[in-house]
């Protein structure tokens, strides 16, 4: 795999870590959809209409729940790629900076998860739901290959897709070889990009989220 002009695989250990990361904790989006959709399932949500709790306490709790279990997901999957030769070349603060905003895209991912989840009959249905349109996601990126070698309109999806961001911002806090230059503004300044685009992602399924909640229980 060519990466900046080298065959190393080395460079494409590490270009390609940030991608592996990024896939891991969007993917937890399938998990809390189908967690949600087995409350749902089972009752148990109904037997939480009748405490005193706000309606979104129920979804922000099992949302922070599923982040919890991503990070113990991220560090096992952190010394696994140590094991395997990927190195940072950064201090510890950019580190641990690329690490809270792979958190922060897995967390808005989850609330993707969650109108899933409240939006379909079964777990197996939401497990599905949460997977389908996760892959076109993840592949139509930079996680796997330089975006600049895919044809012009595809270079451009993938140069403005929320999961392209995190994954070069992650790689350049790691300090490992990123895409190769771009004039798209995600990628030009791909930590603030990856910020805003969390924070979006959050805003806006929460937000559909506890509406449907507020429906699928009332």
């Amino acid at each position: 795999m060519n990466i900046g002009g080298t065959t190393d695989p080395q460079v494409y250990r590490e270009f390609l870590m940030a991608g592996i990361f990024a896939q891991t904790v969007t993917f937890a989006t399938a998990g809390a959809g189908a967690g949600i959709a087995d409350d749902m399932h089972k009752g148990l949500i109904d037997r939480f209409r009748s405490l005193p709790m706000a309606r979104g306490a129920v979804l922000t709790g099992r949302t922070l729940a599923d982040l919890v279990q991503t990070a113990l997901t991220l560090f096992v999957l952190a010394m696994v790629a140590l094991l395997v030769g990927w190195r940072t070349h950064t201090n510890m603060g950019e580190v641990l900076g690329a690490f809270g905003l792979l958190l922060l895209t897995g967390y808005a991912f989850t609330w993707i998860g969650a109108v899933i989840g409240l939006s379909v009959r079964t777990p197996e249905a939401a497990t599905s739901g949460g997977l389908i349109w996760l892959f076109p996601v993840t592949f139509i990126s930079n996680a796997f290959v330089d975006s600049s070698r895919m044809t012009p309109w595809l270079r451009h999806i993938a140069e403005w897709n929320p999961f392209s961001a995190t994954v070069q911002a992650c790689r350049k806090l790691f300090g490992n070889p990123g895409v190769s230059p771009s004039d798209a503004w995600p990628m030009a300044h791909p930590v603030w990009a990856s910020l805003i685009y969390s924070v979006l992602i959050i805003v806006i399924f929460r937000t559909l989220a506890v509406r449907k909640y507020r429906s699928a229980t009332a």
